[in-house]
């Protein structure tokens, strides 16, 4: 049944920015993700794995985050976790665990409900930390930090998605650096590179 309220387009536009503009102040930092071939697995618009049971622990940082799934927005940028205690994992991109460079990101900040961001204290892991995975079975994946490197938002990123060691990694990215009020971002993305043990 169509509703009979109607909004003007210029109230409408008002009323959409406003509501845009209180979810979060601290723009995740999104990352621009590398043209690569898709995992046949990991397609654009696949169910595979939507609705997966993983958690993310860093003991050091006091992290034990709920992973959820995202994949690329229309810009070209890896999406983000839509709660900001939570995390989101790649999805065209290997799981934790598996051969390949599998990539979580999450937010950094504080937002505007006062709740602090998931990834607000990675900046402080070291190498040599360890976190962890666990999935719906009680499987455990640990990894080790190996590399901590920051990334200006228009930086290449390949190494971040794509290995080809035949190894294991899990890679953690946030934002970092100064707030720009124009552009509505951090200057940098750290990102955290780990290694299977």
């Amino acid at each position: 049944m169509r509703s009979k309220i109607l909004i003007k387009w210029p109230l409408l536009v008002i009323i959409v920015a406003t509501i845009a503009s209180y979810s979060y102040i601290e723009f995740s930092g999104r990352i621009i993700v590398p043209s690569q071939p898709a995992l046949p697995e990991r397609q654009a618009g696949s169910s595979v794995n939507t609705k997966l049971s993983l958690r993310l622990k860093i003991p050091k940082i006091n992290i034990d985050a709920a992973v959820e799934t995202v994949g690329v927005t229309t810009t070209g940028a890896m999406d983000v976790p839509k709660n900001p205690a939570n995390v989101a994992w790649y999805n065209q991109g290997p799981l934790p665990g598996d051969i390949g460079s599998a990539v979580i990101d999450g937010h950094y900040g504080p937002w505007k409900s006062g709740e602090i961001s998931v990834f607000n204290n990675l900046n402080k892991l070291n190498i040599g930390d360890n976190l962890s995975i666990y999935d719906e079975k009680g499987i455990t994946s640990n990894f080790i930090v190996k590399k901590i490197k920051k990334y200006k938002p228009d930086a290449e990123t390949s190494d971040i998605f794509i290995s080809n060691d035949g190894k294991s990694h899990l890679n953690l990215i946030t934002c970092n650096g100064i707030w720009d009020e124009v552009s509505k971002s951090y200057s940098h993305r750290l990102v955290i590179f780990t290694d299977k043990v």
